[in-house]
């Protein structure tokens, strides 16, 4: 690879990772209901925290943001014209571009380096890799959170049956994909520990899918 090749390449990753640093819902918080919501519920500036924090409807706004994120990351890839698309390389810089993103993500530098999980940001990624397998998670994520109204659980739901749709559902032989998508199982199960724990002393919020009566 050339050094200019390179120094594109570089360009890009740090390009991914103010992409990731977005912080959408401490700017929601701030701008329009006057609360940070790192200082309220689980303190993490994640999608999860702001259903849970400030509600659907600035929880669901986060959420598509993130993913936006997530999704447009991977997508600079179109910037290059050295790699051949569908190719191994190109997949593993696609990832790197996503991982870039993902950090942005957890450690925000307009933030302060206080972030979320980035299990939104996450699924943006795959949805830009792999467009049917994320949206059959992502349909097996509002499933559960229908039915049980824990964004946690739906996280790691989804999470868990990303990499079984991607390698026995679609088949999908390339091995880097198939990694990444089993490390991001383990990852969202290890960075919901906490969820966990409260899952199972039935301590976890529920998020609130309807309005109360007389609400704005």
């Amino acid at each position: 690879m050339e050094a200019s090749q390179i120094l594109m390449n570089i360009f890009l990753f740090v390009l991914a990772y103010c992409v990731g640093s977005i912080p959408s819902s401490v700017w929601i918080g701030k701008f329009f209901y006057n609360t940070d919501v790192r200082e309220y519920g689980s303190g993490n500036a994640g999608a999860t925290n702001t259903f849970r924090v400030l509600g659907v409807k600035a929880g669901s706004f986060v959420f598509c943001f993130d993913v936006l994120k997530g999704w447009a990351a991977v997508k600079l890839i179109y910037f290059t014209s050295y790699y051949i698309p569908e190719s191994g390389s190109y997949i593993n810089f696609q990832l790197l571009l996503g991982l870039g993103a993902l950090i942005g993500h957890i450690y925000p530098v307009f933030a302060q380096f206080r972030g979320g999980k980035g299990v939104a940001t996450m699924l943006g990624i795959v949805l830009a890799l792999h467009p049917y397998a994320a949206l059959a998670a992502l349909g097996i994520w509002v499933v559960t959170l229908v039915v049980f109204r824990y964004v946690s659980l739906a996280s790691m739901a989804a999470g868990f049956s990303f990499p079984i749709l991607l390698i026995v559902i679609f088949q999908v032989r390339t091995e880097s994909l198939a990694i990444f998508s089993i490390t991001v199982a383990i990852l969202l199960f290890v960075t919901h520990q906490k969820n966990i724990e409260r899952l199972l002393k039935r301590e976890e919020s529920k998020i609130k899918l309807k309005k109360k009566e007389g609400s704005e």
